[in-house]
């Protein structure tokens, strides 16, 4: 008579492969240990975490792109309540079997979501990572709106950008005054037709002065930069966003989303 061999992490593990976020589980295992980019993301976490409070309890927190939940167990381990929304079941499956392992059950939801579904979930919250998934969506603008007026306390922002920091001045010109455009810092944004790095969901790269703008136009007023090509950002009521005054209509068009 034979015995089933008992089931161990390192089967779960290879069953849900592949990995994109390198999780370090309790008992010291590594869900992605030789990860092309080293250990990601625990390196862009370092990145941001000082700029999040330590004790988040009583905090409502947004993961977008939650992937394997990396960001929302780190989260959910300083007291946040945690959504993290991901358009892809694999990564789910990922981060729901993760959230067992951490014993965060409790504390994490994930859900199978596009970002402008956002549109429609009641509520804000106090805390919201948007990193990584800008420039996959082929509606970039609509979903920072859309994002922007889900954020009620700070959001961290992370995008792939153009090389430089230059910001130049913008003005009104006349129609035909269109030498400005050139400049190095005016805001930008290149279109990738097919793909980029491999990766046909690459569809957008902003150098830096165009972030900016974008987030300032979403309502969002700048407060620091922890980490390459990250922008930490807060609501802004003295300059708000066109989509929550005379623009209103515009969004409510393209985002069904009713008052």
């Amino acid at each position: 008579m034979t015995h089933a061999k008992p089931r161990t992490l390192e089967d779960d593990i290879k069953e849900l492969s592949p990995w994109f976020h390198n999780l370090h589980l309790p008992d010291g295992t590594e869900t992605a240990p030789d990860h092309f980019l080293g250990d990601f993301p625990s390196f862009k976490w370092r990145e941001i975490s000082g700029s999040i409070p330590e004790d988040l309890t009583g905090w409502s927190a947004l993961d977008i792109g939650c992937n394997a939940g990396f960001y929302s167990f780190e989260l959910a381990r300083r007291g946040a309540r945690v959504l993290g929304i991901d358009c892809d079941t694999h990564y789910l499956d990922q981060a729901n079997w993760a959230a067992v392992q951490y014993g965060l059950q409790d504390l994490v939801e994930f859900r199978q979501m596009q970002v402008y579904d956002l549109a429609r979930v009641k509520g804000k919250f106090d805390l919201v990572l948007f990193m990584g998934v800008f420039y996959h969506l082929r509606y970039p603008l609509l979903a920072l709106d859309i994002v922007a007026q889900k954020t009620a306390g700070m959001m961290l922002f992370q995008t792939i950008t153009m090389p430089g920091r230059k910001v130049a001045g913008q003005h009104d010109f006349w129609i035909n005054e269109r030498d400005a455009l050139h400049d190095e810092g005016w805001p930008k944004m290149a279109f990738i037709e097919e793909r980029f790095a491999g990766d046909p969901t690459n569809w957008w790269i902003a150098n830096h002065a165009g972030v900016e703008a974008m987030l300032r136009s979403a309502g969002l007023k700048i407060a620091g930069h922890p980490g390459d090509e990250i922008y930490l950002c807060h609501p802004d009521p003295e300059d708000p966003s066109c989509m929550t005054t005379w623009n209103r209509a515009e969004y409510l068009s393209a985002t069904d989303a009713g008052e």
